[in-house]
């Protein structure tokens, strides 16, 4: 089963990529494009052009998982600009983004704070 936890790097491609690519034609894609190493255990989110699916590719130390979502209607009508050719996500917008949200428009706590002792 595929878990996502904060702890997970989340990588998106800002650009769509052709989904007649499986696993070792997006693992290229990770490595060519975006100088990412596809077995490091990060999740990389692909959309296609129409914006009507998204593709999820991570490693779990055994094999590749790869994972779609194919809306029946609509299009996901969040999708992150940027110069890079990746942006990133943490795991709850992520979580947000796979039910076709916009995950800027939500809030919760910080990944880390610092804990300090009561004086």
């Amino acid at each position: 089963m595929l878990q996502i936890t904060p702890q997970m790097k989340v990588l998106v491609a800002v650009e769509p990529v052709d989904f007649r690519r499986g696993i070792d034609g997006l693992a290229a894609v990770c490595k060519s494009a975006f100088k990412e190493d596809p077995f490091a255990g990060t999740v990389f989110v692909f959309r296609n052009r129409r914006a009507t699916a998204i593709k999820v590719l991570v490693y779990d130390g055994q094999g590749f998982w790869l994972c779609q979502k194919r809306l029946s209607q609509g299009k996901f009508r969040y999708w992150p600009s940027s110069t890079q050719a990746t942006t990133t996500l943490a795991a709850h917008e992520l979580s947000v983004l796979f039910s076709a949200g916009n995950p800027t428009s939500t809030s919760a706590a910080p990944a880390w704070r610092r804990v300090t002792p009561n004086a």
